[in-house]
């Protein structure tokens, strides 16, 4: 892997990216990685401390199933782990998230050894009582040398023989530095001699102190194996947890160094789709400090990049592959969130060249083998830089020509960069090629590093010539030689060049003032549509307001002037004529239009005269009538699902005793159990049946030999039940 992103300009980026974990491991995270992006979306959501830095523990728990003693900074790296999900416990997560972390039960014999130790992996005072003893005994002992080196330095015989007051380390030990003759006045050791000719000494006092010193130390020693010995003995009775733990804690690290990196630079994650479409949106590749920012559609199975000498087509190549890699292994980059990459199973760049004295292989004969390679291969994204390299172009570009067509019927995706424009102009027929263009700023004679989709090109191998300082008529006659015909036909792509900008920029013109006029045409419906309402509203109070007054008036000729009743019978007809409809078009609606009803959208399934079938947002299906349907925007249309609901265990227990239980009872709960711990990820799990009669034992085997998810069983260590119990691997 190191090579592919020494390959793409990527190792530095990488580095830096590991240089985040808590240890070192692979990139890759093993598993699902829809479920590894929704659980580092998640994580986002919360302030957590980065995971505390740990060696690798792979070989502490191969001798702790061999029964072996571990260190005591063995035992704290494990120490360490167990205290960080004992910290994340207390997080108040949610979904996928706390479901992960639930699963993680830490033994309790597992977090008594945690309080084990002080903040500085030094034993906590009342562990072991031999042990602090003697280690109070030992600090009384480095007091008491100190107080006996003083005291000979003050010494009023020695003060003559000192070179000078202070205490010298000397191998680790204290000494005092003295000129010769110092044996007359002090008994001691001669440790080492200085450049000017003095002795490093430890008096013999001295000497006995540090004697007893080390007698203290080396029984401090052998408490500690002790100690290391029981925690170990306990380790072994928990180690498939510790497996598991382990396995963990990568995994949480995976995710948190993710995070951390994305924040550098505002990266985003770009999951990979398995849709086809592939787009960069204003990529920028890691190796390039202020990067332009790279654009391009690559949805097609080719991508031919064509046109001016250091222009960036090598590093747009490598911007591709580089961004299809940094998705496949969920590590964030600097893009736009709209960015699209497909999923890629390989991941090749054919991007040097083979040619060299060691292999024997012409650069034509190698990349002849890059491509045999790729025959074998499926849903594969290939890059190859100059793929014409090494041989003559013109019976390249017909054999490449039928390569490429090949390497399409197979899925594979090939971008491509080439200085010729034979293959180009054979491929741009094929509506699986996109072409794309290097630009040239003529006016300055430069490089633009801007691309444009869709055309052919031109070198300009006669202008970069001439910026680099080829004299004028050297290039004058390098341009008679290569013919007046080519020259005409650069001339033409070249001005198709010229028309292909101006189409776009025109096109880019014409489509935001399409977008003007959608978005004023819908404030105007908008604004229509709240007039209906309003005049609604209006009609319905002033009829409210009429009914209102009539009734008044009726009160108030009541019994008194039978005349009244007519003219009231008159009102109440008038008013009963007044129609509260709203004003609206008349639409032409056809079957797929988003259409609103009343208060709620849907979209219009079939059309029967003046009736309509229409499915609502709520995937309800109704008949109404078209004049009572008005033009709604885009809505969803929301399908039934049907869902599956797995219910997974509440525990991370990985061992299950059948002693006591009836064949076909054990079996039935053996068969619950592994489904627990196969949902719950586990890789290894203890179940104890015992010796009995054999009938359990052999039940056990008959079922487990018929599993379709047992990976393979044995008989557990005598320490873990010998032959009355199998270690299972899922």
């Amino acid at each position: 892997m190191q090579e592919i992103f020494k390959k793409l300009d990527l190792t530095e980026y990488i580095d830096s990216f590991f240089k985040l974990l808590a240890r070192e491991k692979s990139i890759i995270i093993e598993g699902d990685i829809n479920l590894h992006y929704r659980l580092i979306n998640e994580l986002s959501k919360f302030n957590i401390k980065e995971p505390p830095k740990l060696s690798n523990l792979d070989n502490a728990l191969l001798h702790i199933q061999k029964q072996g003693v571990l260190k005591i900074y063995e035992i704290y790296e494990f120490v360490k782990i167990v205290e960080y999900f004992n910290y994340l416990k207390k997080f108040n997560f949610e979904g996928k998230l706390q479901e992960w972390i639930d699963k993680i039960v830490i033994p309790t014999d597992i977090l008594n050894v945690t309080n084990y130790f002080d903040e500085k992996s030094n034993l906590r005072s009342g562990i072991n009582e031999d042990y602090d003893a003697i280690g109070e005994a030992i600090s009384r002992n480095k007091q008491e040398i100190k107080q006996s080196l003083y005291k000979t330095i003050n010494s009023s015989n020695v003060r003559a023989y000192l070179v000078d007051s202070q205490v010298h380390y000397i191998n680790q030990e204290e000494t005092i530095l003295v000129r010769g003759g110092f044996n007359h006045v002090l008994k001691a050791t001669v440790l080492d001699r200085s450049n000017s000719g003095f002795f490093y000494v430890i008096p013999h006092s001295v000497s006995a102190l540090k004697q007893k010193q080390s007698d203290l130390i080396n029984k401090q020693e052998e408490i500690l194996l002790k100690i290391c010995r029981d925690i170990s003995s306990l380790f072994e009775k928990n180690l498939m947890f510790l497996k598991y733990i382990n396995k963990e804690f990568d995994r949480f690290d995976h995710y948190q160094a993710r995070l951390f990196f994305a924040k550098i630079d505002d990266k985003n994650f770009i999951l990979p789709n398995k849709d086809k479409k592939n787009k960069l949106v204003d990529f920028r590749h890691p190796a390039l400090h202020e990067a332009k920012p790279i654009t391009i559609d690559f949805t097609k199975a080719v991508v031919m990049i064509t046109g001016v000498n250091a222009g960036g087509k090598t590093m747009m190549l490598k911007s591709i592959l580089s961004a299809v890699l940094l998705s496949k292994y969920l590590l964030p980059y600097r893009t736009h969130a709209s960015t699209q990459v497909g999923s890629f199973k390989e991941i090749n760049a054919v991007l040097d060249d083979p040619q060299s004295v060691k292999n024997d292989i012409s650069t034509f004969a190698g990349r002849m083998v890059e491509f045999s390679k790729l025959f074998s291969s499926k849903n594969a994204i290939v890059g190859v830089d100059e793929i014409e390299l090494g041989t003559d172009s013109d019976e390249a570009a017909s054999l490449f020509k039928v390569i490429i067509e090949e390497l399409i019927q197979k899925d594979i995706k090939i971008i491509i960069t080439t200085h010729h424009k034979r293959l180009a102009s054979l491929m741009a027929a094929n509506e699986n090629v996109e072409l794309i263009a290097a630009l040239y700023d003529e006016e300055n004679r430069r490089p633009t590093y801007e691309f444009l989709q869709g055309t052919i090109g031109k070198s300009y191998a006669f202008e970069t010539a001439s910026r680099y300082g080829i004299p004028h008529n050297v290039i004058k006659k390098a341009k008679v030689v290569y013919g007046e015909d080519k020259d005409k036909l650069n001339e033409l792509i070249e001005r198709s060049s010229a028309l292909e900008i101006e189409y776009k920029r025109k096109l880019e013109k014409l489509q935001n003032e399409i977008e003007e006029f959608e978005r004023l045409s819908r404030n105007l419906k908008e604004q229509k549509e709240n007039l209906d309402e309003f005049i609604f509203e209006e009609k319905s109070k002033l009829h409210r307001e009429y009914k209102d007054a009539r009734d008044e008036a009726k009160k108030a000729i009541k019994a008194k002037i039978a005349e009244g009743h007519q003219h009231l019978n008159v009102a109440h007809a008038k008013a009963r004529a007044i129609k509260t409809e709203q004003v609206h078009d008349i639409e032409d609606f056809k079957v797929g239009d988003k259409v609103k009803y009343r208060s709620s959208k849907g979209e219009i399934v079939s059309i029967k005269g003046k009736k309509a079938f229409i499915e609502n947002d709520a995937g309800m299906k109704m008949q109404v009538s078209l004049s009572d349907l008005k033009p709604s925007g885009n809505i969803p249309k929301v399908k039934k699902k049907s869902t599956v609901t797995v219910q997974k265990p509440t525990t991370g227990h990985v061992q299950l005793d059948l002693h006591g239980q009836r064949a076909d009872e054990a079996i039935e709960n053996l068969d619950k159990f592994l489904s627990d711990a196969l949902i719950a990820g586990f890789d290894e799990v203890l179940v104890y049946h015992g010796i009995g009669t054999g009938k359990l034992s052999f039940a056990v085997k008959q079922f487990l030999d018929k599993h379709p998810r047992i990976k393979g069983y044995s008989d557990a260590h005598p320490s873990q039940g010998g032959f009355g119990a199998k270690v299972i691997k899922l």
